[in-house]
C-alpha cells in the first residue's frame, strides 16, 4: 500500500511539473514529496527526475517508469470506484430479527414497501421470540422494543410507539367503562407477560395503577385477540389496533390519557454497515418517526 501511495505522488509531482504545485494539489508538504520520491527511487534503483531550482524533468528511466505507475493508478482508481459504487448499491440478503407480532401486525406492509424499492435484496426474516446473539450468528440487523439491554452493540433509535387504553363493546358492556384510570384496579387488563403496574401521563399528572389479569402473555397478538374476545382491555398503540378499531372490534376508553411510550431500536454490532442494512434502517426510522 505505501508503494502504491509512493507511485501516486510521483504521478502527481510529474503531471504537475514540480513539487510545490503537487504540494498544493495533494495537501502534502513539499518536503514530504522530495522524501518520499527519493525513498521512491533509492527503492528501485533509478534515478527519475531530473531536479532545478524552477522546474523537473523525467529522466529516460522515469517516463518508463511514470507511464507504468499512471497505468496502475488510473487502474485502481477506477477499481476503487467500481467498488464503492457496488457497496453503495443495495443487495444482497438482508438478515434481521424480528418482534413477532410487531413484524407480522405492523411491519409487514414496510418490509413489503421496501422490498418494492430495493429489488436487489433478498430477505431473511427470523421471526422467533429469542433475543438473538449479533455477535455470533449472521444477523445484519434485529429491531427491538423497549430500551436495548445490552449495551455493546450499536442502537440506532427508529421511533415510539405510544399505547392507549382499549376494550371490546361488549366486554365495556359486562364490566362498565372506567371513569379513570384507576378504575382499571377493578377490571381484567391484558398485558405481555403479568401486567403488574401499568403507568399513565394525562391530564397534568402522572400516576401508576396496579393492574390484575387472569392471562400471563408474552405474545402482544395473543393480547390483543383476547381483548377482541371480550376478555379485557389492553394498553397497546394504536398502530397494532387500527384495524380492530376500525371494524368496531375494539373502541378506545380514557382518551385524555396515554401510557409511557415505547421506544423502537435497530440493533447492530458495528457502525460499518453494507449499504441493504443501512438503507433498511433509514426506512424504518422515516416511517416509524
Amino acid at each position: 500500500m505505501e508503494l502504491l501511495n509512493d507511485m501516486v505522488l510521483f504521478v502527481e509531482v510529474v503531471k504537475a511539473k514540480g513539487f510545490r504545485r503537487a504540494a498544493e494539489a495533494t495537501g502534502v508538504p513539499n518536503s514530504t514529496l522530495s522524501r518520499r520520491i527519493a525513498a521512491l527511487e533509492k527503492s528501485i534503483g533509478l534515478r527519475l527526475l531530473h531536479r532545478t531550482t524552477r522546474r523537473i524533468e523525467l529522466t529516460e528511466a522515469g517516463l518508463l517508469y511514470y507511464e507504468r505507475c499512471r497505468r496502475i493508478v488510473d487502474e485502481a482508481r477506477l477499481a476503487h470506484e467500481q467498488l464503492g459504487e457496488m457497496l453503495a448499491q443495495p443487495s444482497g440478503v438482508l438478515r434481521a430479527s424480528l418482534p413477532v407480532d410487531f413484524a407480522v401486525i405492523y411491519l409487514a406492509p414496510m418490509i413489503a414497501e421496501f422490498a418494492r424499492l430495493h429489488p436487489g435484496i433478498d430477505f431473511d426474516l427470523d421471526l422467533t421470540p429469542r433475543r438473538v446473539d449479533l455477535v455470533s450468528e449472521p444477523f445484519d440487523v434485529a429491531v427491538r422494543m423497549g430500551v436495548p439491554e445490552n449495551s455493546q452493540l450499536i442502537a440506532r433509535p427508529l421511533g415510539a410507539l405510544t399505547p392507549h387504553l382499549y376494550a371490546s363493546p361488549a366486554y365495556l358492556a359486562r364490566a362498565g367503562e372506567p371513569s379513570a384510570p384507576e378504575a382499571l384496579a377493578r377490571h381484567q387488563c391484558l398485558g405481555v407477560l403479568k401486567p403488574g403496574v401499568w403507568r399513565f401521563h394525562g391530564e397534568g399528572r402522572q400516576l401508576e395503577v396496579a393492574v390484575d389479569s387472569r392471562f400471563a402473555l408474552n405474545s402482544i397478538g395473543l393480547a390483543k385477540r383476547l381483548a377482541t374476545l371480550d376478555m379485557g382491555i389492553v394498553l397497546m398503540p394504536e398502530e397494532i389496533v387500527a384495524d380492530e378499531v376500525a371494524n368496531g372490534a375494539l373502541r378506545r376508553i380514557l382518551p385524555g390519557w396515554r401510557g409511557t411510550p415505547v421506544p423502537v431500536y435497530a440493533l447492530t454490532e458495528t457502525r460499518l454497515l453494507p449499504a441493504k442494512t443501512q438503507r433498511f434502517i433509514e426506512f424504518l426510522q422515516q416511517r416509524l418517526r
